[in-house]
């Protein structure tokens, strides 16, 4: 499917869903364990917040709830495997929303197709933050781009084509500098080379990067999202430091395979939202740099197919394609 049928796909995800079940069947479920679909490894911020949010669920579904982390090729052997599923309410993706608005824009073969998914609901919203090492000497974004102006800096990131690639490239193109990307395997890893001063700076998950900030050994400058990060309220955004029109967003997303009665998937919904709004959980999502969202499933499919419009003109500029 061409790029154009994908965003009319994506925003089709709206329409109400096929295939209900016969009503017996709708009052029965869940009959028996829930299974959520992480396709990324543990410790990261889509196993984190659902992890938080499991014990609620499952005292709600009076069900296990069973999260199984499948990562591969950037979330899409997981989310591929959830595509393929039944349709009963009995599966469940949960993403970060770069599995739908990135991946087919750069992967020659996702595995799935985007449209055997459709949206829950957006669970939470989170940014990057932008972060250099002391010697660079920088304290602001505005001094950040006036160096590399003048000397050529390099930028570390989760891998090609992760959340904080995508912030960076974008944050380049707006300011009009240009700076080396030098991709790792998960933040951790790049985290570390930007400590010992192997690489200038990086755009990284805030919980990444929170105590060394704290700790003084690295200087957050910026956050990429469209409000400050809850971690780091005294760090502005891109936007607020000089560059009204950037605003980096990235979203965790609870999927289902296209069919799911309509009446589960609300239900779900709803169950999803009491989880994340819980006073206990809540707390905890702030502290780890994540905003709470819940919408309806209109609501994520359009952020989808706005997202899936930015990044892909990203990704094109810069010519990320991956295997």
């Amino acid at each position: 499917m061409n790029l154009p049928r994908r965003l009319l796909a994506l925003s089709a995800l709206a329409l109400p869903l096929a295939g209900a079940l016969p009503a017996a069947a709708q009052t029965a479920w869940p009959e028996r364990p829930v299974r959520v679909v992480l396709p990324f490894p543990p410790g990261g911020p889509s196993d984190i917040v659902m992890r938080l949010a499991a014990d609620k669920l499952q005292a709600a579904l009076k069900q296990p709830v069973v999260i199984e982390n499948k990562p591969g090729a950037g979330g899409n052997l997981g989310s591929a495997e959830v595509a393929r599923a039944a349709p009963d309410g009995h599966t469940w993706l949960w993403i970060t929303d770069t599995v739908i608005t990135v991946n087919p824009h750069v992967y020659k073969n996702l595995g799935f197709r985007p449209e055997a998914l459709v949206p829950v609901t957006v669970g939470t919203q989170f940014s990057q933050t932008l972060v250099c090492h002391p010697s660079v000497g920088v304290k602001t974004l505005a001094e950040l781009v006036a160096k590399a102006r003048s000397t050529r800096l390099s930028y570390a990131s989760g891998g090609a084509g992760v959340p904080g690639h995508l912030a960076m490239e974008l944050l380049l193109s707006t300011v009009g500098i240009d700076m080396t990307h030098v991709p790792y395997k998960g933040p951790a890893p790049a985290m570390q080379d930007v400590i010992g001063g192997q690489v200038a700076c990086g755009f990284l998950a805030g919980p990444t990067v929170l105590p060394q900030v704290r700790a003084g050994k690295l200087v957050a400058l910026a956050v990429s999202g469209s409000r400050r990060s809850p971690a780091l309220p005294e760090v502005p955004t891109v936007a607020e430091a000089g560059h009204p029109a950037y605003a980096a967003d990235f979203t965790l997303v609870l999927m289902a395979p296209r069919g799911t009665p309509e009446p589960i998937v609300n239900r779900m919904r709803q169950l999803m939202a009491e989880a994340l709004k819980a006073p206990d959980v809540a707390e905890k999502l702030r502290a780890g740099d994540q905003n709470i969202v819940v919408g309806t499933p209109a609501e994520a499919a359009a952020m989808l197919a706005a997202d899936s419009r930015k990044w892909g003109e990203v990704a094109r500029r810069i010519q990320l394609g991956l295997d």
